[in-house]
């Protein structure tokens, strides 16, 4: 039977999983895909409606009592943290970052954007929230519709473009306060349907061939790719693929642990019990 795969569209998860969907994995099953931005699939795994997807850090509260954590394949890192924009002539007083009764476009309420961006303002939350579509979040900001937004991947290199400042880099916080790369998106395997060390094995193995050979998945990676620029394109794999994408390890785990018990800590998410060091295991 196929297994059924849930990624989003942008250049690093089709670089990633090219090998995977294309049957190019050794003793992996056949793939039917679904693109779709990461607060769809949150919501979806929710459902259990895909053998393997990628999820945000931040809903695994939510989830790992039907899904295995994956060790790979996912987005975590160091300098690539999600961006806090407003308009370049946005008048904000002594406190520019001060965000109290504005209106901010987010990208999804599960998001691990949203959670980091929930932690940096306690105390002093925007009067509203909106979530928006990415696409319309920085023609949006640009516009006058929101006073701030809250973006991640490709809008890190074009945000410039739409007349757009950034108010914080959300990544840069979190790593001056705890020392830790930031927890983006997550692999899960559903429990009961996928054996977890083996779809580790697959994606680990896709990981290989995708920076053995860049040029194989060019096309595919293009053909989905909402930022069509190829410098932009090779900039999003260089950041967001990297050696925690081949294994967490002990650094990215730490991370993910950090994320969720500030913000259980902080009444944001449901307190996790699952050890992240063998949740793919256990």
């Amino acid at each position: 039977m196929a297994l059924s795969l849930a990624i989003s569209p942008c250049p690093n998860d089709t670089f990633v999983f090219h090998a995977l969907v294309h049957g190019r994995v050794p003793d992996a099953p056949p793939v039917e895909v679904t693109y779709a931005d990461v607060d769809v699939t949150n919501t979806a795994a929710e459902r259990g409606a895909f053998d393997l997807v990628k999820v945000s850090f931040a809903a695994l509260p939510w989830l790992l009592d039907d899904y295995h954590l994956l060790p790979c394949g996912g987005a975590l890192g160091r300098g690539c943290g999600p961006l806090v924009l407003t308009r370049g002539d946005r008048e904000g007083g002594p406190d520019r970052t001060d965000l109290t009764g504005a209106t901010v476009a987010v990208p999804g309420d599960r998001t691990t954007a949203y959670l980091l961006f929930r932690l940096w303002s306690a105390g002093r939350p925007p009067a509203r929230i909106e979530v928006v579509p990415f696409h319309e979040i920085m023609p949006g900001v640009a516009a006058g519709r929101y006073d701030a937004g809250l973006v991640i991947h490709e809008a890190r290199f074009t945000y410039h473009r739409h007349g757009l400042s950034a108010l914080v880099d959300l990544g840069e916080w979190w790593e001056a306060d705890t020392g830790l790369p930031i927890p983006l998106g997550a692999i899960l395997a559903r429990r009961g349907a996928v054996d977890p060390e083996a779809a580790a094995g697959w994606v680990r193995e896709s990981v290989r061939q995708a920076w053995a050979d860049p040029a194989a998945s060019r096309e595919y990676v293009l053909a989905h790719a909402q930022e069509m620029e190829l410098d932009v394109v090779d900039r999003h794999i260089g950041l967001y693929v990297n050696e925690f994408t081949a294994d967490l390890g002990e650094a990215g785990f730490a991370a993910v642990t950090a994320l969720l018990d500030r913000a259980a800590t902080a009444g944001l998410v449901p307190q996790t019990s699952s050890s992240f060091a063998t949740a793919w295991t256990s």
